[in-house]
This record gives structure tokens, C-alpha cells and sequence, in this order.
């Protein structure tokens, strides 16, 4: 039992140091907290969705303000068909849907809805009881 009694502690170290080629370990960088970059990009998305939204709902009032014979307007629209412009009116509207929604919900609001819906799940992985008792 002798053999096993002595036990050498702490980690392993390296032959040689820095100045005998040994490891030299790189320092890490740091790296810009993301979270303020992506809410500002975000921000700026929904603010550009905004714009086009008002700017078309411009263009839609003042092009039927003016007739609908203006050459602007109608000369764009002659080349499509039907279904191109049924197309297109139903993406506007579910760009307008979804720009109210993210506009109409906070982060806050979000996470109150995740935490409603995860417990109103089934809890399926729970181990079922097998057995009497």
C-alpha cells in the first residue's frame, strides 16, 4: 500500500517557460455588446417599415385624389394582372398587420405571452409513474 500513498497535487506544468519557447497564450478580444446593436437595428427596421407604410398610404390618397387617370399610377399598373395586384394588396396588408403587432407589443408583453403558453402545455417529459405505490 506504500506504493499508493503519495499523491502529487495541484495541475500539470509546463517544461521551460515564456522565454525557453514555451506556450505563450494569446489574449482574447472583446467583443461589443450585441444586444444594443441589434434593438438599434430593430428600431431602425421598424421605423423604415413605418415610413413606407405612411409613404404608400400617401400615394394611395393622393392618387385617388387626383383621378385615377394619372399616367403614374396606371402605367405601372398596366402590365400587371389581376392576381399580381390582389397579390400585392394582400402583402401590403400583412406588412401593415405585422408592423401594428410589433409596434403594439413590448418585450415585457412578449415574455408574459411565452410563459402563458408554456404553461398551458403538457408537461410530456415528466417520467410516468409505473407501478403500484
Amino acid at each position: 500500500m506504500a506504493d499508493y500513498d503519495f499523491r502529487p497535487g495541484g495541475s500539470l506544468k509546463f517544461k521551460g517557460g515564456v522565454a525557453e519557447g514555451g506556450i505563450v497564450k494569446k489574449k482574447k478580444k472583446s467583443k461589443p455588446k450585441p444586444n444594443s446593436q441589434s434593438d438599434s437595428v430593430k428600431d431602425r427596421e421598424r421605423e423604415r417599415v413605418k415610413e413606407l407604410l405612411f409613404k404608400e398610404e400617401a400615394e394611395l390618397a393622393s392618387g385617388s385624389a387626383s383621378g385615377s387617370n394619372s399616367p403614374a399610377l396606371t402605367g405601372s399598373n398596366d402590365r400587371k394582372t389581376d392576381a399580381e395586384r390582389r397579390f400585392e394588396e394582400a402583402q401590403r396588408r400583412r406588412l401593415e398587420n405585422k408592423v401594428a403587432q410589433l409596434a403594439r407589443k413590448t418585450h415585457k408583453d412578449r415574455v408574459n405571452e411565452l410563459n402563458a403558453k408554456l404553461e398551458s402545455l403538457s408537461e410530456h417529459h415528466d417520467i410516468p409513474k409505473v407501478g403500484p405505490g
